[in-house]
């Protein structure tokens, strides 16, 4: 893809690995380090000083509140809000940098999160202009304060299962309201939000959304939930009786709730993502600054080899991780840039611009969470018995981050979803997926072609296209056997995703590092190292596991050749990678690679 050219979601699977011109980290402007400067300054004086009050949840969250509209003078509450409505409408990639730099502490993190976005964004995009106008500006001042009310007892991952009702009653003056009906669970911010988005069923059929502000007589909430982790947020059972609201604060049109939601969850998943790329990045900074003083055998332990040994895979998982991020959002930002803001549907184009890149939304929803997790736990294994007490930060950070894999969506639903949204995108046409699949087979009937020489990153790209072409060869496979039965193979759709995401991964960090060209830091090019040869290994790995089950008798060993002749080992000093990772994160006392 030239610079010119529109991004398109999945083009990574088209594209051959750095055709494409893609933002990365090395083109932030001043604009986007200063805002991310100040969200970064905030959390420092503002937030952490506070964790342990706040996690109490003290005065009835007041100081939570008080947290989150102090963050609201600063401009965070209104990033994404158009300016016609007191916002700033900034572009995704400083949005992006703020949920970064805010997710240090996640409990002020979740509860900003779900008011400055799956809180307001709904209105924003689908909020019609009386909505807009009235409710917006109080949004983005933190004035009200919002929630989202999706989820519920009986329906978590199957939104559309929701129970609760809405029904249009006459109110006997000319007027009609909605009385809605119903129980919602989980439900952030709810022990002091103003105004919630909840969905509910138009005579118990037609998915819909509604805005409900706080005060509606008939709505309550339950207590506060008693959680594992995230204990500085408000989660509460919000309970609706008969809750009447007027009939123009419908959100969008009835039987449309589902575009809504859906969408809004998009947004959600690729900003807890890039949060996660935050809150690892600083728990890893802890952890690597502990190992320097940490003293054991006469020595800081981080001169041990084991300990640098788990540093360089943070460094390798987070140089991952960010290059996927800003991809995302340099993508989404590329085709926004080309709408006209004017224009009276504009928040259409815009959700349709973020909705276009579903897949690597959620991609990076599973890989960000997973990635946070394993370096949050081997932080805790680098404090040894600390890091199993309340008196060292990394133990809540080690419970604050097992939520990020269940909300906004399961990671086993993500990874359904994954594959699922590709096939349909090709019997869309939006996808020229029978080309692809077509192209890949050829090749696979061709045989595996030379590597190129270990020079600079060549045959690290060969790599990355072979693990596409081994992806697609066993997505193939199972598209022939299941037809359209595959996406009932859970089994199956799960090692589709994990290939998936591992081409992507490694597709998105050779990238950054081949547009960096000659002024690529031998860090980078070592990051870049590990990834793929970390992502062949785990391609291989799944192809060998669920090929037994798609192809029969046998065909079975020729198509086991097929595939492994498509490995093609790398044969750089893997310690010495790793251990330039390790050396520089250890000189600068945490992550070092942006």
């Amino acid at each position: 893809m030239s610079a010119t050219q529109r991004p398109v979601g999945v083009s990574f699977l088209v594209n051959p690995v750095g055709t494409e011109t893609i933002f990365t980290p090395e083109q932030f402007t001043d604009d986007h380090r200063a805002f991310a400067a100040t969200a970064e300054q905030f959390m420092l004086k503002e937030v952490h000083p506070f964790a342990e009050e706040l996690e109490r949840q003290a005065d009835d969250n007041r100081l939570m509140v008080a947290k989150v509209r102090k963050a609201g003078e600063l401009g965070f509450l209104m990033a994404d809000i158009p300016e016609a409505y007191g916002g700033l409408g900034v572009d995704k990639t400083t949005s992006m940098l703020v949920a970064e730099k805010i997710a240090t502490y996640l409990s002020f993190s979740v509860s900003l999160g779900a008011h400055a976005g799956i809180g307001t964004l709904p209105i924003v995009y689908f909020g019609n202009e009386a909505q807009k106008q009235r409710y917006l500006p109080l949004l983005a001042t933190g004035e009200l304060l919002a929630a989202y009310a999706l989820t519920e007892p009986s329906s978590g991952s199957d939104a559309l299962g929701a129970r609760t009702t809405a029904t249009l009653v006459d109110n006997g003056d000319g007027t009609r309201s909605w009385s809605l009906n119903g129980t919602k669970m989980w439900i952030t911010n709810s022990g002091f939000a103003d105004l919630f988005i909840v969905f509910a069923k138009v005579d118990g059929k037609q998915f819909s959304a509604f805005i409900v502000p706080r005060s509606t007589p008939g709505l309550s909430t339950g207590a506060e939930e008693r959680k594992m982790g995230i204990k500085g947020s408000s989660t509460r059972m919000l309970i609706l009786e008969d809750v009447r609201v007027p009939e123009e604060n419908l959100l969008g049109e009835v039987g449309r709730g589902h575009k809504i939601a859906f969408n809004i969850l998009n947004v959600g998943r690729f900003k807890l993502g890039v949060a996660m790329l935050g809150m690892a990045k600083y728990a890893m900074g802890i952890s690597v600054r502990y190992a320097g003083e940490r003293v054991a055998f006469g020595a800081p332990i981080a001169t041990f080899g084991a300990i640098r040994t788990k540093i360089a895979a943070m460094q390798k998982e987070l140089f991952v991780l960010e290059s996927m991020s800003y991809r995302i959002a340099g993508y989404m930002d590329a085709v926004i840039d080309t709408l006209d803001s004017s224009a009276p549907d504009y928040p259409q184009h815009v959700m349709a611009a973020i909705e276009e890149f579903a897949v690597e939304d959620s991609i990076l929803k599973v890989y960000g969470s997973e990635v946070a997790s394993r370096v949050i736990d081997e932080g805790v294994q680098i404090h040894g018995g600390y890091g199993f007490s309340q008196e060292y930060e990394i133990e809540r950070l080690y419970r604050d981050a097992r939520i990020n894999r269940i909300y906004e969506g399961t990671n086993e639903v993500n990874r359904l979803l994954i594959p699922g949204m590709i096939i349909r995108r090709g019997m869309s046409g939006q996808l020229d997926l029978m080309g692809l699949l077509a192209r890949v087979q050829a090749s696979m009937a061709a045989g595996a072609a030379a590597a190129p020489e270990e020079q600079g990153l060549a045959r690290e790209a060969f790599v990355v296209e072979q693990c596409k072409a081994v992806s697609m060869h066993v997505a193939n496979l199972a598209i022939q056997k299941h037809m359209t039965g595959l996406e009932q193979q859970q089994a199956l759709m799960l090692g589709l995703a994990d290939m998936l995401m591992a081409v992507y991964g490694a597709d998105c960090t050779v990238a950054r590092v081949l547009q960096a060209g000659d002024g690529a830091r031998a860090e980078h090019v070592a990051a870049a190292r590990l990834a793929v040869d970390d992502a062949q290994e785990l391609v291989h790995a799944v192809a060998r596991r669920l090929l037994p089950s798609l192809v029969a008798g046998g065909d079975l060993a020729a198509a086991r050749a097929a595939v492994a002749g498509m490995h093609a080992p790398l044969s750089f000093d893997r310690l010495a990678a790793e251990e330039a990772l390790a050396a520089s994160a250890v000189a600068q006392g945490g992550w070092s690679l942006s």
